[in-house]
């Protein structure tokens, strides 16, 4: 699983690379997560809105989302 967390480096960024982490912590989860703040890397992804969470090459989730939510769209992923 490669994980991405897309964002200026805002703390709502360094929030969701936390909760990403303690997420595939928690569910035993071998994976890479990589901070992109380069924003036109960002935009490659047709993100809108930052920090925005990319799982496997997909956007699936932006704006601020708690851990609960973080962690049931990797679980789920």
């Amino acid at each position: 699983m490669n994980i991405k967390i897309l964002g200026g480096g805002c703390p709502n960024c360094t929030i969701l690379y936390n909760n990403a982490a303690s997420a595939c912590r928690e569910l035993e989860i071998d994976v890479v997560i990589e901070k992109i703040q380069d924003f036109e890397k960002i935009s490659e992804f047709g993100v809108l809105s930052t920090p925005a969470l990319v799982i496997n090459e997909k956007v699936v989730g932006q704006g601020k989302m708690n851990y609960r939510k973080v962690k049931e769209l990797i679980e789920n992923a």
